[in-house]
């Protein structure tokens, strides 16, 4: 992956300038991220929970994962009442389209005759979708596209030829759609084909998917949530904005933060320093399998960094060639020469900074949120994609453990929840990880309010 300064603006939409964007979150919203397995993964959504809590920390919402792997429309459809809206959510987030676009059939059967089937089928379903939510007075709508299906990477796994032309037809439908009910749109498909195909010019390796061409990676996750952010109009955001004249002892700039008590001379600046928002922390492990993207991989092709994650401190009037040294509440935090000061210092991504340690922390929570989460949906999807077709459903019966095991032997998507149902069949295992779940939400609200911190920059002699 290349580093990339400036990515221009892509999103390639039919009706483009007819569409509403998504409104901000707002305090107190229940927000359904409804899909595939690819929603049911947990991270694309996580990670805009994330940014959430660390950059409007009194903006309290809630992120539900609302994805089934294997899903098509016509299977949201049919869970959309006991899984979605009986959760009275304020917002959905309705994504469908990498199955629906169908797979094997492009081996045997022409291209246009499985789009064609595939398209009509997909748009049959929706509608019926489109009529549940109309229903439901006050429920803010968005259409999501799927993400992309990989065709160009260099692979020899699942080469569906035709597939994305089909994910394309099918986002083009929802995005009309989307028009008409004056329902908000998020494109992800086209802006993330036309990233594939940039980088694949110098690398053809390179894939925001992963080696089934499928399921993105975590950078994959990450750009879906940078996507979604910017759609919702929040590019721009600054975490803090600090600019201080040294030799005028002046506060010229304190966007979304407070300067206070600013003392400074030829030798050593100090004041008291309170940002609104917390910084964004990247990981760097690799967390879905058998892929190893890493989220922070991400930060090579889109500009996240600049458009999200900027904690600037901007320190004028100091000499270029002279070294200075930052500490945070009496912490050394890192030596820059006065030019790097006078052009500023991102403490966004200074990993031993105070705040980023505080961000860190929340990121380390939702993370514990997420798989404890990932244990209910494995126990819905079993619900909604085994038990529904044998007439028993949410009966988790010894007969219904049984039924799991033996199935297990001959399905590898059966057998991957097996071992989970053990547990979560039972009524007080699952209020227990949901009892789990809200307390770790409750610990981040109370730990992602930023703290005031004394700076200093000091000569260095």
């Amino acid at each position: 992956m290349k580093r990339v300064l400036i990515v221009a603006s892509f999103f390639i939409c039919a009706i483009s300038f007819a569409q509403n964007k998504p409104q901000p979150f707002k305090n107190g919203d229940k927000i359904v991220f409804v899909g595939n397995s690819i929603t049911e993964h947990g991270f694309y959504e996580m990670y805009i929970w994330q940014y959430y809590m660390l950059h409007f920390p009194d903006k309290k919402i809630q992120v539900l994962n609302g994805g089934v792997g294997g899903d098509v429309a016509g299977q949201i459809l049919a869970r959309l009442d006991d899984d979605v809206l009986a959760k009275k959510p304020s917002v959905v987030v309705l994504s469908f389209g990498m199955n629906d676009s169908r797979y094997f059939e492009y081996w045997n059967t022409p291209e246009e005759k499985v789009r064609k089937e595939a398209v009509a089928t997909s748009y049959a379903s929706y509608l019926n979708i489109e009529k549940k939510l109309k229903a439901v007075p006050g429920l803010q709508k968005i259409i999501m596209t799927s993400s992309a299906y990989d065709e160009t990477v260099t692979g020899p796994k699942n080469n569906f030829k035709g597939k994305h032309k089909t994910i394309v037809e099918i986002a083009k439908f929802q995005q009309e759609a989307a028009i008409k009910n004056k329902w908000a749109f998020v494109d992800l498909v086209n802006p993330m084909t036309e990233i594939d195909a940039r980088e694949q010019k110098e690398d053809t390796n390179f894939t925001l998917t992963g080696p089934d061409r499928i399921h993105p990676g975590n950078a994959g996750h990450f750009v879906m949530a940078w996507l979604f952010l910017k759609a919702q109009g929040l590019t721009n955001s600054v975490v803090a904005n600090v600019e201080i004249n040294a030799a005028q002892a002046k506060l010229v700039k304190a966007l979304n933060s407070s300067v206070r008590n600013l003392k400074a001379n030829s030798q050593k600046i100090s004041f008291d320093y309170k940002a609104n928002s917390l910084p964004f922390p990247t990981d760097d492990q690799p967390r879905v399998w058998e892929n190893p993207q890493k989220q922070s991989d991400a930060l090579k092709v889109i500009p996240f960094t600049e458009e999200f994650n900027k904690e600037m401190l901007k320190i004028s009037g100091l000499k270029g060639n002279n070294k200075y040294a930052l500490t945070i509440d009496e912490v050394a935090i890192g030596e820059w020469d006065g030019a790097a000061f006078g052009n500023g210092i991102n403490l966004a991504l200074q990993t031993n900074t105070p705040q980023y340690k505080q961000a860190q922390q929340i990121a380390d929570l939702i993370l514990q949120h997420r798989e404890l989460e990932q244990k209910l949906r494995s126990y819905y999807w079993l619900q909604f994609n085994y038990f529904s077709k044998r007439n028993m459903m949410y009966q988790d019966t010894p007969a219904a453990l049984d039924s799991v095991n033996n199935a297990a032997a001959k399905d590898w998507a059966v057998a991957s929840k097996k071992d989970n149902y053990q547990q979560a069949r039972k009524k007080e295992v699952r209020e227990g990880w949901q009892n789990e779940m809200n307390a770790l939400v409750a610990k981040m609200y109370l730990l992602n309010q930023p703290g005031k911190h004394k700076m200093t920059v000091t000569l260095v002699k």
